[in-house]
């Protein structure tokens, strides 16, 4: 398995970014929290440079909860302010905001002892393509006026937003780093909905994401597709037992394999396997 993603545009996003750094006063980095390390770009590190730094675990109701602590008492220990988010449901918005404005107190507090007139806050959200920005965005302005789609790299150019009176975001493009030179990333990257499906072998990442799913969470494939154990250890067979259950069959009852695929990698990335943490805390420290 080889995957590897770099789109033209990122690499204009890459520019934008450092171009517009010195308009803001604090920087949010939305994390995908079933992979908070896989989705952390360091090319961010290099850009960032001293700026205060929010980092904001989204899509929090897909992780599992415990691994979720750990990462929160991670980032923490890191020297950030971290905050769990929903983006679909808005659960933890309000918190990022207060972050973010408390992030930028200091900055206030100089403008005012210099005599200046008081400016929003403004804030730039960086995060790899798909990650949830604009749905966030679109919770905290209580209205879908930010395009989004359930794809990668979907917003394309910068947009400066106004949310309340006191706060201004700058919505970027989702940036990937140009080498997945790591295909363990790559591949969490792949499940998770960060790589556009067009660019990698399909086939190749389910049976990895299938033998994953067998190895540590047999459970949950035995109940989502009323399965029964043992299950088998080739992956082609345990394909195939799900095909015939869902009922993916083709004229002459053979398993329409490309559809059962596309089945499980849906139902993973929408939860309906369960929560997931593909990253863990303890390899780290």
């Amino acid at each position: 398995m080889h995957i590897n993603w770099f789109p033209g545009h990122m690499a204009k996003a890459h520019r934008m970014i450092r171009e517009h750094l010195k308009l803001v006063d604090v920087v949010v980095e939305l994390l995908d929290a079933r992979i908070p390390i896989s989705s952390a770009n360091p090319v961010i590190d290099q850009v960032v440079e001293h700026k205060p730094r929010i980092v904001a675990l989204n899509k929090a109701d897909l992780a599992e909860p415990e691994e979720l602590e750990k990462w929160i008492r991670y980032f923490r220990g890191q020297g950030f302010q971290v905050v769990a988010l929903e983006a679909v449901s808005g659960k933890g918005a309000k918190m990022l905001v207060n972050q973010v404005e408390a992030a930028a107190s200091a900055k206030i507090k100089a403008w005012e002892a210099k005599g200046m007139r008081a400016r929003a806050v403004r804030a730039m959200i960086l995060g790899i393509p798909n990650v949830g920005k604009s749905s966030l965005i679109n919770k905290l302005l209580g209205t879908a006026t930010v395009r989004t789609a359930d794809k990668p790299g979907v917003t394309r150019g910068k947009q400066w937003i106004k949310i309340g009176r006191n706060l201004e975001l700058l919505d970027t493009p989702g940036v990937l780093w140009p080498k997945l030179e790591d295909q363990d990333v790559a591949f969490k990257l792949a499940v998770t909905g960060a790589i556009s499906d067009d660019v990698y072998d399909m086939e190749d990442v389910i049976v990895r994401l299938l033998m994953l799913l067998r190895e540590q969470y047999s459970e949950r494939l035995i109940e989502r597709y009323n399965l029964t154990a043992p299950l088998p250890e080739d992956a082609e067979a345990l394909l195939t037992l799900i095909g015939e259950r869902r009922g993916c069959l083709r004229g002459g009852g053979i398993v329409d394999f490309e559809k059962v695929r596309r089945i499980i990698l849906n139902e993973f990335r929408a939860g309906k396997l369960g929560q997931f943490t593909l990253d863990k805390v303890d390899p780290i420290e």
